[in-house]
């Protein structure tokens, strides 16, 4: 998982310092995507004639590059350009180590003819390597993405003296990959064009222009031939496709003053533009003398044949950290707006009426389902254990959990009458979309619950909830945990609204859920007491947390948050697993953590805590506000509000979250971005 950033200034004339600014800072804001090397690619002048790409990289973070840009002699800082494009890549390792010569941008030859970059795997990358090489090739890196940019300079070089246009040299190219990519290209042979597509990774472009743009869609132009033979099996691209230019329509930009920014995220961009286009699959854009055009190399019968200029409501100042000391700080404190902002329009506490406008026309259908599964990956996937047990009882339907990498490892049997949730924080999770893709071609109802508007899984689902929580940029998910647990909760109402017998307990619910902002700001009110906990535990090197019922979920994310956050061993139990095996590891020397609330299983966990007292073990308690029986049993305990038992995993999850915050901080490591992992994974 990498982070890819273009930026294309056509007729407004920018300094070198204004574009390294922009590149730089839309690689920050990318950051949670990787972090261990940074690069960027920008035109220059050889001569008054000649193009030329410089390209500078550097291992670390962000800063590191910038550092090193500051230090290098030749840019000319003040030099105006009122055409120029520049690329810019964070990554994060997946065919080699950091190093500089594995950055990217990467390039096809010593001369920087053409320069990429590209998030996500291409995975017949040994196939093409190995035509290459025989071809007299040479590559400096172990990545994959090097063999893309020198496919590029072979096809370039075949078809040398037949007006090539890029668009056209990039589709051969990929023609000719497998895998996930979305690859941004630029080339001294086409100064002042670029070239993106993606298959599998997201990517998104935003506009922004003085005047107001000519239309609010930008028409697909589709290949009137194949571009390749399907019976050619080499890397040549034999035939080209001729494009179909008898299609009307307005282009985005023509020869005005326009700039283009090109990401995979929004939060790239939103500072400077809230007007994006979001590509879809094997789409191929081109900007070319500030026109911007996409491309379809061929059109299948459910193919837009447009792409909507869409309007973002981000605003810069959700993804900036304030007064917070961390993203995940910020996005912890977050959570009494954005459970609201889940809520906000769905729920009519007067009326106890439940709205998901998403899913509103689909649920004579979800009723008459067969069965009901969550298929998620990580933090998804715990707030869809979370909730499961509250979907049982209000559905009575079977309704299954799974992690998406072991659902496509069985091939699991999936029929036309089920319904199958996907739950991502992205909605690009790699394994959670092909997951979709194997359910959809089954024929089941495929609905999807995102916090990215115009993810590949909110696209592709038939319908879907959007939590609505708002930006998340630290990698160890937070706010998206609660915010899905509480559209779950809201979907479990909706299904039941028509059931007499269940009535009561939906106004308890919906009552528990007015409640819900003011408890959670009281759970972080006791952010000090925490801290105090965390100075006790930073320095042991493994954590147990056990509970059951639906706190268990509690246990798992908290669990995952320790290891996420810490680099501690950490492992949530199921308390009624205690004598089956997890018993053998509780001593007076072991951390161990106990959820253990009021609720219906409140007696059991209070005969586990018993059982690991018997063994000398001192357990921390997160436990009911005024429980005065349990608190006596451990000299430390943290009290969260007493609200409904499906309800109650929202306000126990919260001093995990912040137990693990602050044992980082004390261990100074990035809370933001811990090793090895990433925000969104999509490969």
């Amino acid at each position: 998982m990498c982070g890819i950033f273009a930026y294309l200034n056509y007729l407004v004339p920018a300094t070198r310092k204004e574009i390294l600014d922009i590149l730089i800072n839309g690689l920050k804001r990318m950051e949670y995507r990787g972090y261990d090397s940074a690069g960027i690619a920008v035109e220059g002048s050889d001569s008054e004639d000649n193009c030329s790409v410089k390209i500078i990289k550097q291992t670390g973070k962000v800063a590191a590059l910038e550092k090193l840009l500051l230090e290098t002699k030749d840019l000319d800082y003040d030099k105006i350009y009122n055409i120029h494009v520049g690329i810019a890549h964070t990554r994060w390792a997946t065919h080699g180590q950091p190093s500089p010569v594995n950055a990217h941008p990467h390039r096809s030859d010593p001369n920087n003819e053409f320069a990429i970059i590209h998030n996500g795997i291409i995975t017949n990358y040994k196939d093409i390597k190995s035509f290459l090489l025989q071809k007299g090739f040479q590559f400096e890196s172990e990545t994959d993405t090097e063999v893309v940019a020198k496919l590029i300079k072979h096809l370039y070089d075949t078809h040398l003296g037949q007006s090539l246009k890029f668009s056209e040299l990039i589709e051969m190219t990929i023609a000719q990959l497998e895998g996930a990519f979305a690859i941004a290209v630029m080339s001294k042979h086409y100064p002042g064009d670029i070239v993106a597509t993606r298959r599998g990774s997201p990517l998104l472009i935003g506009v922004k222009s003085k005047t107001k743009l000519s239309t609010d869609h930008v028409p697909i132009l589709f290949a009137k031939a194949p571009l390749l033979d399907k019976s050619h099996r080499g890397f040549l691209g034999s035939s080209r496709g001729r494009r179909d230019e008898d299609t009307e329509y307005m282009p985005v930009g023509p020869h005005k003053e326009i700039e283009y920014f090109i990401a995979s995220d929004a939060s790239a961009f939103i500072e400077h533009t809230n007007q994006v286009i979001f590509l879809e699959e094997n789409d191929v854009a081109s900007v070319h003398e500030g026109v911007l055009n996409i491309h379809r190399v061929s059109k299948s019968l459910d193919d837009r044949t447009f792409r909507e200029v869409c309007t973002l409501k981000m605003e810069i100042e959700q993804i900036m950290k304030g007064s917070f000391s961390s993203f995940m700080q910020k996005e912890i404190f977050e959570q009494p707006e954005s459970v609201v902002n889940t809520m906000r329009g769905r729920v009519n506490f007067e009326t106890k009426e439940v709205v998901l406008g998403g899913i509103k026309d689909y649920m004579s259908e979800i009723r008459r389902c067969r069965r009901l599964l969550f298929i998620a990956c990580g933090t998804s996937y715990h707030s869809a254990v979370a909730t499961r047990q509250l979907l049982e009882e209000l559905t009575e339907l079977p309704v299954m959990v799974e992690l998406a990498s072991d659902f496509l490892d069985r091939n699991t049997p999936i029929f036309r009458d089920d319904v199958v949730f996907f739950l991502s924080q992205s909605g690009e999770t790699a394994d959670t979309l092909l997951a979709l893709r194997y359910c959809k071609q089954r024929g089941a109802l495929i609905v999807g619950i995102t916090n990215v508007v115009g993810s590949s899984i909110s696209r592709e689902s038939n319908c879907g909830v959007h939590i609505n929580a708002g930006p998340e940029i630290g990698v160890a998910s937070t706010k998206a945990y609660t915010s899905q647990f509480i559209a779950l909760v809201l979907f479990a109402l909706v299904m039941s609204e028509d059931r007499i017998s269940m009535q009561q307990r939906r106004h308890e619910i919906i009552e528990g859920l007015q409640c819900l902002p003011e408890q959670i700001k009281t759970v972080l009110a006791l952010d000090e007491k925490i801290h105090k906990l965390a100075n006790e535990l930073y320095t042991q090197k493994s954590l147990l947390v056990m509970g059951r019922g639906y706190n268990y979920a509690t246990c798992l994310e908290g669990a995952l948050k320790i290891k996420e956050l810490t680099y501690m061993h950490s492992e949530g139990i199921l308390a009624g697993e205690l004598k089956h095996g997890p018993l053998a590891l509780v001593d007076k020397a072991m951390p161990v953590l106990m959820v253990c609330t009021k609720d219906k299983v409140y007696s059991k966990c209070v005969n586990a805590l018993e059982q690991v007292k018997a063994r000398h073990g001192n357990p921390i308690l997160i436990c009911t506000e005024g429980d005065k029986e349990i608190q006596s049993m451990s000299n430390h305990y943290v009290e969260v509000p007493h609200t409904i038992d499906c309800l109650q995993g929202v306000l126990t999850v919260i001093p995990m979250q912040l137990l693990s915050l602050h044992i980082a901080e004390l261990r100074k490591l990035d809370t933001d971005r811990p090793r090895h992992l990433l925000k969104t994974y999509t490969s």
